[in-house]
């Protein structure tokens, strides 16, 4: 049943799905995939927005709650290292579950910690009750690696760079948006009401979820191949890609997360004036993630990743003679810029994965169309992987904060680690994929034989 859906316990489920034949995708592929995409987007954005909660809930946190700025980087410290960890499971609850039965799964967990913060969110409340509940919040991180893998299988090669952008790019405006809501409230009622921002978010959670289960399909092909995980876990390009990814995405979730925390320890400013500039760098790098993966399906992924991360480096740079001279508005050009370039090379690092696989298929002898069988279901796979690793990147970057305002009460030394950080991903994106003669395969561009990676 070509395109069509047949019905299975537990859902819809599309028993047939060849995305890289041109004859399936103009007659009903595409327009299936543009309609999953649509509402893993929802989803993911919702689950974005409830990972990066404490990234604002810290701003409401006024001398009553009775905890200093290295406790609040701490919590929302956390709430990333779980966001993490929990990307391995739900990689795997696509191919067990089903990709739209575990999105409407996914999304309905995102009521325990918005409920629960709505219960503790009071002065008076101990440390150890609000770790509990920012550890909680890390089941919206799990979201994108179970939606990005959802979505890989859906679009051919050729789609993927857009369609990954624009699927983590329309997750990751989460951010921005729960930081302006948090700017609203704020705002209007003032910092001592945070349980309105927790209430608009429970009705939109039970939404995303009632969406994802009426208009979303699973696909058959993908369910159960664990031999995918085994492969890709033994793949040195998947934990190469995994350290790139620390670069780029980390960055990007881990001054999401500290941003505003940030701008009132080391720059003093007030929860308002903080929140009314936190959401602009999250938002800017989440519009730029789609344009990342568009031009890295023109350009290859591998030139596009190096590019950012020299220009990565460059404004860390900025950033570092900010600190130093304590010039705020240096201090946002450089910052916002890390944001961008971040968005840009989290677009550029995924499209680089289903190529990465794929190029090793036809180096071994495989079918073009073979090869991009197999390199979809290698590359999703390994993008949980990836993406659970890359996460732990904002987890490094808040500890990195923690301890450089708790020695020095300046973030100036974090920065200093971050550009030598960058550096080393360089180093890693020429050496493994631009070096001549190229270490591994990937076609060139009109190449039939001995593919290269220099155009991945």
């Amino acid at each position: 049943m070509t395109g069509t859906t047949a019905p299975r316990k537990g859902g819809r489920w599309i028993e047939r799905w060849e995305p890289e034949d041109e004859t399936f995708w103009k007659e009903s592929g595409e327009r299936i995939a543009r309609r999953n995409l649509l509402y893993s987007v929802l989803s993911e954005h919702i689950g974005f927005s409830i990972w990066t909660l404490w990234s604002v809930m810290v701003l409401f946190m006024g001398p009553a709650y009775g905890i200093d700025p290295a406790g609040k980087f701490f919590l929302i410290g956390t709430a990333t290292f779980v966001g993490a960890l929990v990307r391995v499971p739900y990689t795997f609850a696509v191919a067990r579950f089903g990709g739209r039965n575990w999105t409407v799964v996914s999304a309905l967990l995102l009521l325990a910690p918005t409920g629960a913060a709505l219960v503790v969110m009071e002065p008076g409340t101990s440390y150890g009750t609000f770790l509990a509940v920012a550890a909680l919040t890390g089941v919206g991180g799990g979201n994108f690696a179970s939606s990005m893998t959802n979505i890989n299988a859906f679009f051919p090669l050729r789609k993927k760079g857009w369609a990954l952008g624009l699927n983590a790019g329309g997750g990751n405006i989460g951010v921005p948006v729960v930081q302006l809501v948090a700017l609203l409230v704020i705002g209007t009622a003032g910092a001592g009401h945070p349980r309105l921002l927790l209430a608009v978010y429970l009705p939109l959670i039970v939404a995303a979820a009632a969406l994802a289960l009426l208009r979303m399909d699973n696909l058959a092909p993908v369910r159960g191949d664990t031999g995918a995980v085994r492969e890709a876990v033994r793949d040195a390009h998947t934990w190469i890609m995994a350290f790139l990814y620390i670069g780029t995405f980390g960055s990007f979730i881990g001054y999401s997360f500290a941003f505003g925390l940030v701008l009132q320890t080391q720059f003093g400013r007030t929860p308002l004036q903080a929140a009314s500039l936190t959401f602009v760098g999250p938002l800017l790098g989440s519009l730029i993630r789609p344009v990342g993966g568009a031009l890295a399906d023109r350009f290859g992924g591998a030139r596009i990743t190096l590019a950012t991360f020299v220009a990565m480096a460059a404004a860390t740079g900025i950033v570092v003679y900010a600190s130093g001279e304590e010039s705020l508005p240096v201090f946002l050009v450089g910052f916002v810029a890390l944001f961008v370039l971040s968005g840009l090379g989290n677009g550029s690092t995924y499209k680089m994965i289903p190529g990465i696989f794929r190029a090793k298929a036809l180096a071994r002898g495989m079918g073009a169309e073979a090869a991009a069988a197999y390199g979809r279901r290698l590359s999703g796979a390994a993008m949980g992987l990836i993406g659970a690793v890359g996460a732990l990147g904002g987890l490094g970057i808040n500890l990195a904060f923690r301890e450089a305002f708790s020695t020095s009460g300046s973030g100036t030394a974090a920065f200093v680690t971050f550009l030598g950080f960058y550096a080393a991903c360089c180093a890693v994106t020429w050496a493994v994929y631009l070096r001549r003669p190229a270490p591994a395969v990937l076609p060139a561009a009109g190449a039939e034989a001995k593919p290269q990676l220099t155009s991945v």
